[in-house]
Formats: C-alpha cells, structure tokens, sequence
C-alpha cells in the first residue's frame, strides 16, 4: 500500500479522494488548511492531528478512517508542501480558494507543489484540472470559444497557469479534467470511467452527470496505476 498525501482534502473532491483511498487500505495524510473545520475526514474509526502536534490517529482501528491523519498546510507555500509530503510516495492536489484570483492562487500552488514535492522526495503528482481547458477542436479549448462566461474563463486561466508551471518542472505529473459541467457530488461510487485525451468528451444520451465519488475513483486508480505522464488527460463516463 502507499502513502498519499492530499491537498485539498476537505473539498468535494478531496473527501472523496480520501475515502477512496483510506478505502483501498493506503495510508492517506489529508492536508487542510484548519483541521477543526472538516471533522468528516476522519471517517469512520479515525482520528487527526495538526502537523508538528506530536499526537497521533485516534478511532478504534476499524473502517477507513483509521488510515487517516487529518494536518494543517498550505498548499501555497512551498515549506508547508515540503513538510507535510516528507515520507509520502505521491501527492494528490484537488485544492481550490475562492478567495483570490484564481491565477494568483493556481500559480502559487504549483510553483509551492513543485518546490516542495522536490523538497520531500516525492516525484509523482496527480492533480484535478478544469473541463473548460479541454479542446473542442484542434487548438481550441472550450474557453476560447464565442460566448464563453467571463467569470468562468477567469477561473479556468488559473488551471492553465497550472499547466503552464508542471509542464516546466521536473515532476511526473498528470492532470485529470472532468467533464465541463457541474458533478453529481450526492451520485454514489459505480466504480464507472473512461480517460480520454486533451479533447471534451462526446457526451453518451441518457448518460448522468459525472460524479465527485467515481472522480475520485479515476484520481486514486492514477495514483495506484501510473497510465498517463506530464499531460493533462478527460475523465468522463
């Protein structure tokens, strides 16, 4: 089993991404950046702690969550990074902030994740992209098409500042973009995916929307399964 560290762990992806992964019997260290506000992370038979508390997983042993170690950090700052991945064999980055511009906070992350990755000895990354950064042609992304929102493309130049900084680095890094719409985050686990290319999946009539669990599904079996290096691949049903 491996050692996961998870950035962004108390979002709708990240929860799921830790679940997933605690499930399947690795050993997860889920990185938030106040610990006391995501108590569900600790799942069932788990416990927490803050990075440096010196205090270790509580729970009875049983259920997921006692492969779960719940620690502050900051996955823009590249020491937060580097402490919390020490001793890890990959690290999974679904971590957003809807606080500051969304270019300024991807930037930071990846140049943080980069560093600090180096840092721990830690070489493999698979991250969670944008739908919206998919091409629906050749050399056209979604959001360069007419009519695309402004907010929206906003947001999404952050995950293409993402980009951007991976791709200069020495990581072995993939990012994995759902399709562009809003995810099932209620749907339960089917278990059920398929990696595509650099192109927006054809949608399947009758087909539900993807959801947060079997996202998770496709982001944990990256980590157990290296398939795709130092690209940016669609996940969809």
């Amino acid at each position: 089993m491996s050692r996961i560290v998870v950035f962004g762990a108390g979002g709708r992806a990240g929860l799921k991404v830790v679940a997933e992964a605690a499930g399947r019997g690795h050993e997860v260290t889920a990185v938030v950046r106040d610990p006391s506000r995501h108590p569900g992370l600790r799942g069932p038979g788990g416990g927490g702690e803050r990075a440096g508390s010196g205090s270790g997983n509580g729970g009875d042993g049983g259920g997921w969550g006692a492969r779960v170690k719940v620690v502050a950090g900051d996955v823009a700052e590249a020491g937060s990074v580097a402490e919390v991945a020490a001793g890890h064999d990959v690290a999974v980055q679904v971590a957003a902030r809807l606080d500051m511009p969304s270019e300024e906070f991807y930037t930071a992350a990846s140049r943080a994740l980069v560093d600090g990755l180096a840092r721990a000895g830690v070489s493999r990354l698979v991250a969670l992209g944008i739908g919206s950064l998919l091409e629906v042609s050749p050399g056209v992304r979604l959001i360069d098409t007419p009519g695309f929102p402004a907010d929206a493309r906003a947001f999404s130049l952050g995950h293409a500042a993402e980009l951007g900084v991976l791709a200069e680095s020495a990581l072995d890094w993939v990012v994995i973009a759902p399709p562009p719409v809003m995810l099932d985050a209620e749907a339960a686990r089917t278990g059920r995916y398929r990696f595509g290319d650099g192109r927006v999946p054809e949608s399947r009539e009758g087909e539900p929307a993807f959801s947060y669990a079997d996202l998770a599904v496709a982001l944990v079996d990256e980590v157990e399964n290296p398939r795709h290096h130092r690209v940016q691949v669609a996940v969809s049903y």
